[in-house]
């Protein structure tokens, strides 16, 4: 059933995912939370929302473009059903804003395979990661996937190597420059300071810390799997798969730097996860496992997300 209807690109499938992620992301606020908001405020939650659905779109624009994933939804459907397992991200404007500049990078990063603009996609992949840093500051730790990139695709043009500086360049500037008309120019100096956000009783939180360590083994585990039937295909050496491996072990570190009360950046780690989880799903060949593993992967998270407000 799922699998008949997510094993194929369909316009409904986006209608489905994103309708499903626009009321959830209200009930979240407003049930889950009992956030309040003044009109115009709505406004601004109805922006966050606006880049959040977009980023479904952009999901799936990277894993088909790129040859990834082949003519499926799968990529979508975990990346939507991640928002279920840790609803408090919905919370987190910083992580949304930050998951999708950093997911823009990585498009970036991962379509310099084709080996056309690469000096234009370097500097812009950079230029997203450092905007993503005004953010959250760990997130410029996401320059290793980009130099990764440049080490897989195209290694011997010293050029390439120096551009990244340049986008954070060209990024701190403007922004420095419009920090003095807005009259804060302490912000650099405030946010910016590399210190580990360790909030010791948010991960004493046995949910918290259970969901996070679960999510972790399951996304190494499927990665694990992943990487050892394509090998068995004679495809193990898939260098972009291996660029999105990095890209998750990046996002959990700044995960655990940055993680603790109202901080919740575990967001960034949701394009490579579900990617990971997605291409396990699809290079399963019998149909009745992989119908029961799309069961599963729908049926737990609503399962964990019920127990969660059981629980509270």
């Amino acid at each position: 059933m799922i699998s008949s209807v997510f094993g194929k690109t369909k316009p409904i499938n986006y209608i489905i995912l994103m309708g499903l992620l626009f009321f959830f992301y209200w009930i979240t606020h407003f049930f889950f939370f009992n956030a309040s908001y003044e009109p115009e405020q709505i406004l601004g939650q109805m922006l966050v929302l606006s880049l959040l659905l977009f980023s479904v779109f952009v999901v799936d624009f990277i894993v088909k473009r790129n040859q990834i994933m082949g003519s499926n939804s799968y990529a979508m459907l975990y990346y939507t059903m991640l928002f279920m397992i840790f609803p408090q991200v919905l919370m987190d404007n910083n992580a949304i804003f930050c998951g999708f500049f950093l997911l823009l990078a990585t498009r970036r990063a991962i379509s310099l395979k084709t080996a056309k603009d690469v000096k234009l996609k370097i500097y812009d992949a950079s230029l997203w990661i450092a905007l993503s840093s005004l953010f959250y500051q760990w997130a410029l730790l996401y320059m290793v996937v980009l130099y990764v990139a440049i080490y897989f695709y195209d290694p011997k043009n010293i050029r390439n190597w120096l551009l990244p500086l340049a986008g954070t360049v060209t990024v701190a500037l403007i922004s420095w420059s419009c920090l003095i008309l807005l009259g804060r120019e302490a912000f650099f100096g405030e946010h910016f300071r590399f210190v580990w956000n360790f909030d010791l009783q948010f991960y004493a939180s046995w949910h918290n810390s259970t969901k996070l360590i679960a999510y972790i083994v399951l996304v190494v585990f499927t990665g694990f799997l992943a990487f050892l039937k394509l090998g068995q295909l004679g495809m193990g050496r898939i260098i972009t798969l291996r660029l999105i491996v990095i890209s998750v072990a990046v996002g959990l570190v700044i995960t655990l730097l940055e993680t603790g009360p109202g901080r919740y950046p575990v967001l960034i780690t949701f394009f490579p996860a579900a990617t990971l989880l997605a291409k396990y799903v699809e290079i399963i060949r019998r149909h009745k496992i992989k119908e029961v593993t799309l069961v599963l992967s729908v049926l737990i998270p609503f399962a964990v997300l019920l127990l969660e407000t059981v629980l509270k």
